[in-house]
């Protein structure tokens, strides 16, 4: 009978990368990766590896058996921090981190077939038992309607009331992730015949996108109206350069730098964090009732799916937004507009 999986504690270890690379080669590759994906996929290795140590596999150069036998250990054992076994989106990605760390390290790539039909399987089973598991986490759209809600009980009066007013708006207009949102300074914000102009890095395909910003037809919802008055606001309080979004005290002024023990910590500029971004917009929905997940994905979901209704190109939409051409995550969000606007049902004769 075959064996499932190779064990063995006497298998050399091909090099790491680290002893691969020189220090300068290792910053620039690292550069070119996402880092919230270099974080996700540095854990998910991390737990492939001391899983392979405790159990008796080579870790590298795995072998397809070993990747299966760590995907049925995934889909079975208990995560510490929610009692429950991984997902099918988090073991796709575990799946991913395996490859990835196999291809960086120039090592044979272990075939994930099996790995894949155990996933299926898993996915069923969850679906059948009606598990919220099996389907995919998706943020709310905030499409213009939903935006009207988020922001109608924001005290724009106050500085803090601009700032998130400002933040919602502009990242839906520039459909910005919150980490490219909160990286903008006020000099990137500039004035034009038509509203504003304003780059934006755009850190998935390592490029920047020349963002024009348009007047809304509502003043509620104008992203020009409201950034101009959060510019102003700041203005007034001796920031006219620096970070754009800004943290703001519980008296309503531009707050200080953190300290701990006399020591700044975190931005010292008052930069907000891409977490405290994406709070922005679910604190708001919280307020407004709103069901669904809300985040700050929520503003550039809902720029996607807002132009797909109206009759937008996809490429057009793509390249405003920071997609690439043939984005699978793209693609996504405009079914979620097709599935009405477009659907079978429509003069069938129902």
């Amino acid at each position: 009978m075959t064996e499932i999986a190779v064990r063995t504690t006497a298998a050399p270890e091909l090099p790491a990368i680290r002893q691969q690379l020189s220090a300068a080669a290792r910053q620039a590759l690292a550069a070119g990766t996402a880092d919230s994906t270099r974080r996700a996929y540095s854990s998910d290795w991390e737990g492939f590896t001391v899983w392979c140590a405790t159990e008796g596999f080579r870790a590298m150069p795995a072998t397809a058996e070993t990747v299966t036998e760590y995907v049925a250990h995934l889909t079975t054992t208990p995560r510490p921090r929610t009692g429950k076994p991984y997902g099918p989106s988090s073991i796709q990605r575990a799946i991913a981190a395996i490859r990835t760390a196999h291809s960086a390290a120039d090592a044979p790539m272990p075939s994930t077939k099996g790995a894949r039909i155990v996933l299926r399987g898993y996915r069923a089973q969850l679906a059948e038992a009606k598990d919220p598991a099996a389907r995919p986490k998706k943020a709310a759209a905030a499409v213009p309607s939903k935006l009207r809600e988020l922001l109608a009980g924001v005290d724009r009066s106050t500085l803090a009331g601009k700032r998130d007013a400002a933040l919602v708006l502009l990242g839906f207009a520039t459909a910005a992730r919150v980490s490219e949102l909160v990286a903008l300074d006020v000099e990137d914000i500039v004035r034009a015949e038509h509203g504003l102009d304003t780059a934006v890095y755009r850190k998935k395909i390592k490029a920047f996108t020349d963002n024009a910003i348009l007047y809304g037809t509502d003043p509620a919802t104008c992203p020009v109206r409201a950034v101009l008055a959060y510019i102003d606001a700041l203005a007034a309080e001796g920031r006219t350069s620096g970070p754009l979004f800004v943290r703001i005290n519980r008296h309503g002024h531009v707050a200080p730098p953190l300290t701990r023990h006399g020591v700044v910590i975190g931005d010292p500029t008052g930069r907000m964090t891409p977490e405290a971004a994406g709070d922005v917009v679910a604190r708001l929905a919280d307020r407004a009732g709103l069901e669904g997940q809300w985040s700050g994905h929520s503003l550039r979901r809902g720029f996607a799916t807002a132009a797909r209704r109206a009759g937008h190109d996809k490429i057009r939409t793509a390249r405003v937004g920071g997609w690439a051409d043939n984005s699978a995550a793209l693609d996504g969000y405009m079914e979620d507009a097709d599935r009405v606007t477009d659907s079978p049902l429509i003069n069938i004769g129902l």
